[in-house]
Parts: structure tokens; C-alpha cells; sequence
């Protein structure tokens, strides 16, 4: 299936299979826990320690994150809404089936992590760090995207739609039915530019300078 007709996720908490499962949870995070069809509503959790964490089919609400450490953590089946994660490392975590709805994704570091099947809806992502991380049937939807970091990452299935690209390294990634078509395209490429990548005619026109500079092609019409 495309992935350009992924469905948008579950918008509202109630619409989650497990909504009647959650729990609330109060207190901190901890390295190497196993938090099952737990909520997190509406809590400021300040430099945490989750590394090595497994979450499973839970649900952040109004969270707020700054700093903190979640390398290799796994998230499975998890819904965010409204989240704000700033300045976080992310590294190597493995997420699968998760949606993110509205919220804001800043200065983490997520290289060499692993996305499959993750809806990214209505978030601004700014200054994400995805080097050398693997995508898998991920949607941007009505997404910012400013100053994210592609590069040597492998991008399969993926779709950015109706989303603003801006400063977007996309250089020595490996793309495979890519679909940028509906975004606004600002792009930095590498030698080897979107080979994988399905973009539009009036996309192709705005992106041609930088295309031509990445094949080291000197336009002149003097």
C-alpha cells in the first residue's frame, strides 16, 4: 500500500483501542521501565532517564519534555498529542505503530534511530537530528519541517504531505517510493539527489537550482 494513503491515526484519546486500559502515571521516569497502557497527562518532566524504556500501547498528553535521556528505548502502539520535546536524546530508540498529533519535536537528537508505521500530523519539527536512522511507511502530514537531518538515512514508503520543507538535508540518504508531492520543497542534496523520490512537475521547477548545483552544473545565461 502507498503511503501516501496512510489514514491519519487516531486524533483524539478517546479513539485509542485502549483508551478504557490506561492508567495514569505519577512520578518519574526510570531507565530500563516497562510502563504497559499508561497515560501521561499534563506533566513537566525535566532532564528524565528512560534509557532502555519500553512503552507499549501508551498515551502522552500535554507533555512536556526538556532534555532528558530515552537512547534505545522502544515505543510501541504509543499516541502524543500536543507534546513538546526539546534539546531530548533519541538515539537508537525504535518506534512502531506510534501517531503524533500537533506538538513540537526540537533540537533531538534521533540518529540511527528506527521509525515503522509513524504518523507525524500537524507537528513542527525543528533542528531534528535523523542521520543515519531508518523510515519505514512514515508520514509527515500538515508538518513543519525546518533544519532536519536526513542524511545517510533510509527513508522507504515514506510521504510528506501538505507539509513546509525548509533547510531539509536529505544528502547520502537512500529513498524508495518517497513521495513529496503536495509539500513545499526546501531542500539540500547530496551527489546522488531524491534518486527514489516522487515529486511533481511545479516541485521539480522550484528544486532544479539546487538539483543542478548537486550535480555540480553551472547555469549561465550570460
Amino acid at each position: 500500500m502507498s503511503s501516501r494513503s496512510a489514514g491519519p491515526g487516531p486524533r483524539e484519546l478517546a479513539d485509542l483501542p485502549y483508551a478504557a486500559a490506561l492508567t495514569l502515571h505519577e512520578g518519574e521516569l526510570e531507565a530500563d521501565g516497562d510502563y504497559d497502557t499508561v497515560r501521561f497527562d499534563q506533566a513537566d518532566l525535566d532532564d528524565p532517564d528512560a534509557s532502555s524504556a519500553r512503552f507499549i500501547e501508551c498515551a502522552f498528553t500535554r507533555v512536556s519534555f526538556q532534555g532528558g535521556r530515552f537512547r534505545r528505548s522502544r515505543f510501541t502502539d504509543v499516541w502524543l498529542k500536543d507534546v513538546r520535546m526539546t534539546l531530548s536524546d533519541l538515539a537508537e530508540t525504535q518506534w512502531a505503530d506510534a501517531t503524533f498529533v500537533g506538538g513540537v519535536i526540537a533540537g533531538i537528537q534521533a540518529f540511527g534511530a528506527r521509525l515503522d508505521r509513524v504518523m507525524f500530523a500537524g507537528c513542527k519539527l525543528d533542528s531534528v537530528n535523523f542521520r543515519d536512522a531508518e523510515l519505514t511507511e512514515v508520514t509527515f502530514q500538515d508538518c513543519l519541517l525546518r533544519d532536519v537531518d536526513f542524511a545517510g538515512a533510509t527513508l522507504r514508503r515514506t510521504a510528506f504531505t501538505g507539509s513546509r520543507l525548509s533547510g531539509v538535508d536529505f544528502s547520502r540518504a537512500s529513498l524508495d517510493r518517497v513521495d513529496l508531492r503536495g509539500s513545499e520543497l526546501g531542500l539540500i542534496v547530496g551527489p546522488d539527489p531524491l534518486r527514489g523520490a516522487i515529486i511533481s512537475t511545479g516541485q521539480l521547477a522550484v528544486i532544479a537550482p539546487a538539483l543542478a548545483e548537486s550535480l555540480g552544473i553551472v547555469v549561465d545565461d550570460g
